[in-house]
């Protein structure tokens, strides 16, 4: 099997298994399906953005958690933060390649619950309804 080396020095498999429960996909895959990483990433695929302008275009994010989720995005090397030496001090985020390739499957995901969300909220209210 092909490996990659990591800076611990352990191999990692080129390709994880989501199936095996210490498997590295995972982490991977719970950090992107956070509704919040999910709309950090698509507003940065338009560009550029500081971070007040992240919060004022994703609604009901908390500059706190906003924070926390950019920072988790800046350790997983999807996103790049540059702060300028001004004052007062300008931060500026960005996509990096490896950000920028989860717009397509993002975008399909947003299509799609945009367009069955209704039919979503029927089934949970019709399910939730027969269960009183």
């Amino acid at each position: 099997m092909e490996t990659n080396q990591v800076s611990s020095g352990s191999p990692l498999p080129k390709r994880g298994d989501l199936r095996v429960p210490d498997c590295p996909s995972r982490d991977a895959l719970d950090r992107l399906g956070g509704k919040w990483s999910v709309l950090i990433i698509l507003t940065l695929a338009s560009g550029t953005h500081r971070f007040s302008a992240l919060r004022q275009e994703i609604a009901g994010i908390t500059a706190k958690v906003l924070t926390a989720n950019l920072r988790d995005l800046e350790r997983d090397g999807l996103v790049t933060r540059k702060v300028y030496a001004e004052v007062p001090p300008r931060t500026e985020y960005t996509l990096t390649p490896l950000g920028a390739s989860l717009i397509g499957p993002f975008l399909a995901i947003r299509d799609w619950a945009e367009t069955h969300a209704a039919e979503i909220h029927h089934h949970r209210t019709t399910h939730d309804s027969a269960r009183r």
